[in-house]
């Protein structure tokens, strides 16, 4: 071989790891971006999702004290000596006699008439 087609050999493999060096570099360059790009987007839908969660737990906390206190009007409401003073005063009912008690009983008929 002559020198002058080693030079170009060796040229020619230079401008080829030149072209993949220039290639990777421009990649990189591109990548870099484009990930902290995506790193923006995902710290916003980190955001988003984070103060749903804070605004259904603040949720959840004001049900939770609702519910106390309906539980505590229930327990207030279904008391028996309301009950019997709402029966007595407001429906002008009163407590039976023995007298006043009627059964009635009723017996089954037979099935095979």
């Amino acid at each position: 071989m002559s020198d002058n087609t080693k030079v170009k050999k060796v040229f020619k493999s230079a401008s080829v790891k030149n072209v993949f060096k220039t290639i990777f570099y421009i990649v990189v360059a591109v990548m870099i971006p484009g990930l902290l790009i995506l790193n923006a987007m995902q710290a916003e839908r980190y955001m988003k999702i984070q103060r749903e969660v804070e605004e259904l737990e603040k949720k959840q906390i004001q049900l939770v004290e609702e519910n106390k206190k309906l539980i505590t009007d229930i327990s207030l409401l279904s008391s028996a000596q309301r009950i019997g003073n709402i029966a007595e005063n407001e429906l002008e009912m009163h407590k039976a006699e023995t007298e006043e008690i009627v059964r009635v009983e009723m017996t089954r008929k037979s099935e095979n008439k």
